[in-house]
């Protein structure tokens, strides 16, 4: 079985590939030559997730489930959630992103929050929508030189170190995309 993840993101097609079952040959967008800027505009992770994954199936004709994650914090309102990537601005920087988050937090006792990622996956079928959660706490300072975007300041309950600070393997066994990747997986093998 042939399916596109869309994405360019080569940590995130990392994760996501090492979760495939030989079967799957497992494309990213740069695999099949989508160089367009698909604009996330949506104002859900799930109506990003499902634009990206419907915009492959229809200028491709391949399957293809899409991703979208954000970190929802609970002191801020669950932000800074689909605004995620952009959260310091348009240039997507993570360490821009990060120190904004400890700004933002600095002064809050309720370090309480949870990465949620969604898969929206496109097949000839119909269009089916996974969603992984991961709770945890947002540290005080990054920890960590693993992972990427917001892993060295997010520790999930019942561990004492970051996503930056763990083994791919276990980050991938109890994080957010993992859990809606399992999603999926069971659910291919369904179909």
């Amino acid at each position: 079985m042939k399916l596109v993840f869309a994405t360019h993101n080569k940590n995130k097609f990392r994760e996501v590939k090492a979760q495939m079952p030989s079967h799957i040959e497992l494309l990213s967008l740069t695999d099949i030559n989508c160089f367009d800027d698909i604009a996330e505009t949506e104002d859900t992770i799930e109506g990003n997730a499902l634009l990206k994954a419907r915009y492959v199936k229809d200028h491709f004709g391949i399957d293809c489930f899409a991703d979208d994650s954000g970190l929802e914090v609970e002191a801020l309102d669950n932000a800074p959630g689909v605004y995620s990537a952009r959260y310091a601005g348009p240039e997507k920087d993570a360490n821009a992103n990060n120190r904004k988050l400890l700004d933002e937090l600095q002064k809050e006792s309720n370090r309480a929050a949870r990465f949620k990622t969604v898969i929206a996956l496109t097949t000839a079928e119909g269009e089916k929508l996974f969603t992984g959660l991961c709770p945890g706490v947002i540290v005080k300072s990054p920890r960590g030189e693993g992972g990427f975007g917001y892993d060295p300041l997010f520790q999930p309950d019942g561990y004492d170190r970051t996503f930056a600070e763990m083994p791919l393997s276990l980050k991938t066994e109890i994080g957010h995309r993992g859990k809606a990747i399992a999603q999926l997986l069971e659910y291919l093998k369904v179909e």
